[in-house]
C-alpha cells in the first residue's frame, strides 16, 4: 500500500513506541494524528514535526474522543493506517496475595479497558472511517495495526491482567481481519518483547543492565525505532494480514 499523501493515526503517539512510529510514518510521507492523553509531549512533538502532524488529546476508551481524533486524521488526507500503541500503568500483583486477599476487581477491569477495550474501540472506528476510502491496488483501503505483547504468551507472575488484555489483542487479530476483508482493510498485531521507553523512568543504561541480558540476541532491549520500522513494513506489504508478529530478540519470559 502506498503511504505517501495519506493520513494515519497513532494512539499513544506522544511517547515511546508511538512517538517513534509517528516519526517513521511522517518520514514515509504520511500526515499523522498524534492521539495521546499527554498534551505537553503531544503538542511538542507536533510542533517539531510541523504541518505533517497534528496532536489531538485522546482517550481511546471513549467513543467520542476516538471519533474526534479520527475526524482530524481524515481532514489531513484519506485515513490508511491506524496504529494502537497506547499504554498506561497496568495492574500488577498476584490473583490472590500471600495474605489471602484477592486482587481488586477494579484494577483488572481498568487494565482490560485500556489495553483491550481501547484497542478494539480504535479498531472499529478506524475501520469504519477507512471503509469510505477509494480502493487502491488489490482493493486495499487501509490497515489497522494493534500492539500486543509477548506477555500474551508467557505472562509472568503478577501480570495476569496485562497478559489477559494482550492475549485478547492477539485473539482479536484473525477474526477482525476476516470481518474486514470484504471492505479491503487488513488487521495485524505486533507483540513486542522488552523495549526501552521513557515509561521505565530509569536510565537506558540501568534498564539494559536489568533486562537486556535476558534477551538471547541481540542481547539488549529493543529500540522503539525497530518497532516503528516494523509498522511501516506491515503497512506497505499488502499480503500481511491476520497475523501477530513477535519482535523480541527470541526472548521468552520466565515465570518471574
Amino acid at each position: 500500500m502506498r503511504l505517501a499523501n495519506a493520513s494515519a493515526i497513532v494512539s499513544g503517539g506522544a511517547g515511546g513506541l508511538g512517538e517513534a512510529t509517528v516519526r517513521r510514518l511522517v518520514k514515509a510521507g504520511m500526515s499523522v494524528v498524534i492521539a495521546d492523553m499527554d498534551e505537553e509531549r503531544g503538542q511538542a512533538l507536533a510542533k517539531e514535526l510541523g504541518p505533517a502532524s497534528r496532536f489531538v488529546q485522546t482517550d481511546v476508551t471513549s467513543e467520542e474522543s476516538a471519533k474526534s481524533a479520527l475526524s482530524a486524521a481524515q481532514e489531513l488526507g484519506p485515513l490508511r493506517v491506524s496504529v494502537a500503541a497506547h499504554g498506561a500503568g497496568s495492574a500488577t500483583g498476584r490473583v490472590v496475595n500471600r495474605d489471602g486477599a484477592p486482587m481488586p476487581l477494579e484494577a483488572f477491569q481498568r487494565t482490560i479497558a485500556v489495553f483491550l477495550t481501547g484497542t478494539f474501540n480504535l479498531l472499529r472506528l478506524a475501520a469504519a472511517a477507512m471503509a469510505t476510502n477509494e480502493v487502491l491496488e488489490d482493493g486495499v483501503r487501509g490497515v489497522v495495526i494493534n500492539t500486543a505483547s509477548i506477555a500474551a504468551y508467557e505472562g509472568q507472575i503478577g501480570q495476569a491482567p496485562y497478559s489477559a488484555a494482550k492475549a485478547g489483542v492477539v485473539g482479536l487479530t484473525l477474526p477482525a481481519a476476516r470481518d474486514l476483508s470484504p471492505v479491503g482493510i487488513r488487521v495485524m498485531a505486533i507483540a513486542p518483547g522488552t523495549f526501552y521507553t521513557p515509561a521505565f523512568r530509569i536510565s537506558e543504561e540501568d534498564a539494559q543492565a536489568a533486562w537486556g541480558m535476558a534477551v538471547p540476541f541481540p542481547q539488549r532491549m529493543g529500540h522503539p525505532a525497530e518497532y516503528a520500522a516494523l509498522v511501516e513494513q506491515i503497512a506497505a506489504n499488502d499480503y500481511l494480514n491476520g497475523e501477530v508478529i513477535r519482535i523480541d530478540g527470541a526472548l521468552r519470559f520466565a515465570p518471574k
